[in-house]
């Protein structure tokens, strides 16, 4: 560590001596300062003029009226004269900024989402009925194809909550639409119930009526047994006669 301060310090007083070695020189050139004065102010005049006249004639007539300085005096007092244009517009963006926070606040759903706040409860327990509701189309009988056709439904469902809460829109638009989608559920649901109610029943009747169909019919044999107790008492008839 020694060894590298002492190597920096070396290396910083050689290079002292180099740096206080150099100075700055001045050499006035006039015509560059007629040109510069002439360019910024319009005072003065081009020299040599000889060079001017032959070569830049058309500069040389009008570089004075056509200094920077005219120009920037114009161009400031056009601009002072706009300050209070420029205060106002100034102080409108900000009031329009504001209103715009707010309605992005207002309307990016996400964590800020008052509607689905308000309106998820039950929206969520009617989605739930209606799931719950298409897992019973097997139980009472319904085939695999109807069970996914109720199922696309429901899928069209989570679909359009997922929209709605993606949606740039404000809380009141989307309050609107959680309710939409509400309605359409509970009206689907209740078609869904009344499907199953048909399917139950449907169900119940061929029970009934396969079992109805495995019921022995006893008619013959009840018939057979009464033939053969009236021919038994015709027989105990005759018997007591041929007796007598």
């Amino acid at each position: 560590m020694m060894k590298r301060i002492l190597l920096l310090s070396a290396a910083v007083m050689g290079v002292y001596p180099l740096v206080k070695a150099q100075s700055v020189t001045y050499n006035h050139d006039d015509a560059k300062m007629n040109q510069i004065t002439v360019m910024e102010i319009g005072s003065g005049g081009l020299t040599p003029a000889l060079y001017y006249t032959v070569l830049h004639k058309s500069y040389q007539k009008s570089a004075s009226s056509k200094n920077k300085l005219a120009f920037r005096t114009t161009a400031g007092l056009n601009l002072y004269a706009q300050v209070d244009d420029a205060e106002a517009l100034d102080s409108a963006l900000n009031k329009r900024a504001k209103i715009e926070a707010l309605n992005v606040a207002d309307r990016s759903g996400g964590v800020l989402d008052l509607a689905w706040v308000a309106e998820s409860g039950k929206l969520n327990s009617k989605m739930a009925d209606f799931e719950r509701n298409i897992r019973r189309v097997l139980e009472v009988g319904g085939t695999a194809n109807e069970q996914e056709h109720w199922k696309e439904y429901y899928n069209v469902y989570q679909c359009a909550i997922k929209a709605a809460q993606n949606a740039y829109m404000p809380n009141a638009q989307r309050k609107k639409e959680y309710l939409c989608i509400y309605a359409d559920v509970a009206r689907k649901n209740e078609t869904l119930i009344l499907y199953i109610v048909r399917l139950s029943n449907a169900r119940k009747t061929s029970e009934l009526l396969a079992a109805t169909n495995n019921i022995e019919s006893h008619k013959a044999q009840i018939v057979r047994n009464a033939l053969s107790r009236w021919r038994d008492a015709g027989w105990s008839t005759s018997k007591h006669g041929l007796e007598e």
